[in-house]
């Protein structure tokens, strides 16, 4: 059987039953295809009057087709089986074209002209129906504008209003030559208003801004002047009270009686002090501090007015969820009977000491094992980690700002047990963590991370004909000892725990090691190999640097569907008292979470055959390459499904690797592997279940003429792989 001719057979059906995107209109009603917008001015972007359209159309049209709609249509609309609600929760329903929403448009565009400072706008529309598709087309003519030629103010006489004001003057964002515009007085406003209450004018908002533009004494110019006065806009001048500044009489905390906190970690969050001067800046920081801490459920700040010149302010603090545990697991398995299982356990205390420190114990599994060759590999981890919410040694009342830097102490232990040899490992890490002002940037910074492994019990058979071999392989399974620095730095639009909009991040991550003890080398003792050694073992030397950027856009119906996107490279290099980088810092793909048509350490290095040596695959490099694409979708309340394609690899970057295992940019395109698939996630909202099957479409361990894998061979032997996982792989 062709199944190249029965794919397009079948799709040229779905297509044929679809193609009309109206077919569920009622008589007498027409689909919005498409609003355009044309603008005379070529300063005004489109994306300025978008929002203001009053009926949108859908999504994803092409060439006056929309595969969403197409895809809706494909519903029975007097059936309501399964199929044809599957059917109507992943397409989009038409537009139903709403002849009143093009005057409402218009109307709202005509505002927002006046408002950029476009005087004298006009906006026209011109509806084309064909068919049963109608096409509106928005012509916006931009009127004139006013450029300001002088700007006088106009403050309340007396008292230190004025002088407080014109101290900030040289602030003030309105300039002689700018245009005259709705939306500079109104950013003006706020901003004078903010930095006003600053200097301690707590009743003083936007609204006691006025402004008065002269068009006529000048002609073509605008003469501006802009008053503060003592009532707001909807008031009336005989209800003017004073403007003056605040300052605290009380300050005070209270929370429910089971929050047990020591008073004195809440006084050091706190920024506001008895008799201190009212700033809108201090209150915020102040909030965020108490927020920050993660460990009430609600911070609430009631500011009252005592008098003409005195506030109360009472921060109340309500209970949140301290300690708790949180499962994770993964698992996988494909075709040649390769299963592979990594639970994960975590218990966290968000209050362990009663001043917000935060106390981590995990423990985590990689069991993978082939029942019908009784071959097994284990991996067992446990770390433990506690998170000052301070610098270790200075009062959080000595630093100032919304953000608390933490202080991140851990350690850990790890042990792997391998048919090939046994490996553990200790590791200590001290650093510190926090996010910058924005809230969009986030950094942890290890100024110490050490980490001593062991290897033992190394076959015989594995040593003679891998290790002893190359003196490559003999570096990475052997004895070591790392102390260095690390870190990582992120930003992201979205820093919540679940975006529920489109969002994108970048992330890098550094960690350096050896460097310092280098300084060191003339006291060391030396191996047969030259290497300079610590307590008998070799300290190892090198760098490691990864980059990830990853950019998610939420769409459709009800925003219902998403389009994942994420890229990342990664590369490792031993120099100095290292010949490569230590086992436990290479890279390697594959999983649940990366590459999905093969197991966890099966892909690679570049066009590599897996390993005959391992009896459980172990295949790594010092170099990653890997790019994914997920396409996810609402199919029925809390079930949804997804799409994917991923692409990458990991290869040697050493001279001695064998060629095509070794990354250069000639045998990059055949050395890529490539895979696609689909899955399955139950959406409790607290939690995400998943289960995907991934299908490899060129393998580059295959041979030459092998290497791309025909549809009819996806669901084959070693050719799909099914993961089960905890959360969105990425």
């Amino acid at each position: 059987m062709n199944w190249n001719r029965v794919i397009l057979f079948v799709l040229a059906g779905v297509l044929a039953a679809s193609c009309s995107t109206s077919r569920t209109l009622l008589p007498g009603e027409y689909r919005l295809a498409e609003n355009e917008i044309r603008i005379d001015n070529e300063t005004i972007s489109t994306n300025e009057f978008e929002p203001y359209l009053r009926q949108k159309a859908s999504s994803m049209e092409m060439f006056g087709w929309n595969p969403m709609v197409a895809i809706y249509n494909l519903a029975n609309p007097s059936s309501n089986s399964l199929l044809n609600r599957i059917l109507r929760r992943l397409g989009q329903p038409p537009v139903v074209y709403d002849p009143a929403s093009v005057d409402g448009t218009i109307s709202s565009m005509m505002n927002h002209l006046e408002y950029l400072g476009y005087y004298g706008s006009s906006v026209e529309s011109n509806v084309q129906v064909r068919k049963r598709d109608v096409r509106v087309l928005y012509s916006v003519h931009p009127g004139r504008r006013y450029p300001i030629s002088e700007v006088k103010l106009d403050l309340p006489e007396g008292g230190e209003f004025s002088e407080d004001f014109m101290e900030d003057a040289g602030n003030i964002t309105l300039k002689k030559g700018d245009w005259l515009s709705a939306s500079a007085l109104e950013a003006e406003a706020n901003r004078s208003s903010a930095a006003m209450r600053n200097k301690g004018y707590y009743t003083l908002t936007s609204a006691n801004y006025f402004f008065e533009a002269d068009t006529l004494t000048l002609p073509g110019t605008a003469a501006l002047r802009m008053s503060v006065r003592e009532y707001p806009r909807s008031g009336r001048a005989e209800d003017a009270v004073p403007l003056r500044k605040y300052r605290f009489r009380n300050v005070s905390i209270s929370h429910e009686d089971n929050i047990r906190i020591n008073p004195s970690a809440l006084a050091d969050l706190n920024l506001l002090r008895p008799g201190q001067q009212y700033s809108e800046d201090a209150v915020n920081d102040t909030y965020a501090r108490f927020s920050s801490l993660n460990v009430f459920s609600s911070v609430n700040m009631a500011l009252s007015p005592v008098d003409t010149n005195r506030l109360d302010c009472d921060i109340s603090l309500r209970h949140s969820s301290i300690q708790g545990v949180k499962l994770n697991f993964e698992g996988s398995t494909n075709s040649s009977g390769l299963y592979g299982l990594s639970p994960q356990l975590t218990y966290y205390h968000k209050n362990i000491f009663h001043g917000g420190e935060r106390l981590n114990i995990g423990l985590k599994g990689i069991f993978q094992f082939n029942p019908d060759e009784d071959v097994k590999s284990t991996e067992f981890g446990a770390t433990v980690g506690i998170s000052f919410p301070k610098l270790l040694g200075l009062d959080n009342a000595m630093i100032q700002g919304p953000i608390l830097p933490r202080t991140d102490i851990s350690a850990a232990f790890n042990y792997q047990n391998r048919p090939e040899y046994r490996m553990s490992s200790i590791s200590a890490a001290f650093g510190y963590s926090g996010s910058l002002g924005n809230r969009r940037v986030f950094y942890q910074l290890y100024p110490f991370q050490a980490n001593v492994v062991r290897v033992f019990d190394i076959s015989e058979t594995f040593y003679n004909s891998v290790v002893a071999q190359n003196p490559y392989m003999l570096n990475i399974y052997q004895d070591h000892f790392d102390l260095g620095v690390g870190g990582t730095l992120q930003y992201t639009t979205d820093a919540s725990a679940s975006p529920q909009s489109s969002y994108h991040y970048y992330r890098a991550g550094l960690d350096l090691s050896g460097n310092l003890l280098g300084l060191f080398n003339p006291l060391m003792a030396r191996n047969s190999s030259g290497q300079r050694l610590i307590w008998g073992v070799p300290y190892s030397q090198y760098m490691r640097v990864e980059l990830q950027v990853g950019r998610t856009f939420v769409f459709g119906y009800n925003d219902n569907q998403a389009l994942a996107t994420r890229l990342f490279a990664g590369i490792g290099y031993a120099y100095g008292n290292s010949v490569a980088m230590p086992y436990e810092k290479l890279f390697y793909v594959g999983g649940a979470s990366s590459m999905r048509g093969w197991q966890a350490r099966t892909l690679g290095p570049g066009n590599a055959e897996l390993s005959s040596y391992f009896l459980i695959p172990n295949q790594t490099g010092a170099m990653k390459l890997e790019a994914d694409l997920e396409y996810r979708f609402g199919i029925i309340s809390i079930l949804k499904g997804a799409v994917f394609a991923e692409a990458g690899n990991v290869w040697d970057i050493n001279p001695k690797s064998p060629d095509g295992q070794r990354f250069t940019f000639a045998t990059l395109p055949e050395s890529v592997a490539l895979d696609w698939g689909f899955g399955l996630r139950l959406d409790l909202k607290m939690i995400l279940i998943r289960v995907d099957m991934g299908m490899k479409v060129h393998d580059p361990a295959e041979a030459v003429g092998s290497r791309w894998i025909q549809p009819k061979q996806w669901l084959g032997r070693d050719n799909r792989s099914i993961h089960f996982g905890i959360g969105y792989p990425f």
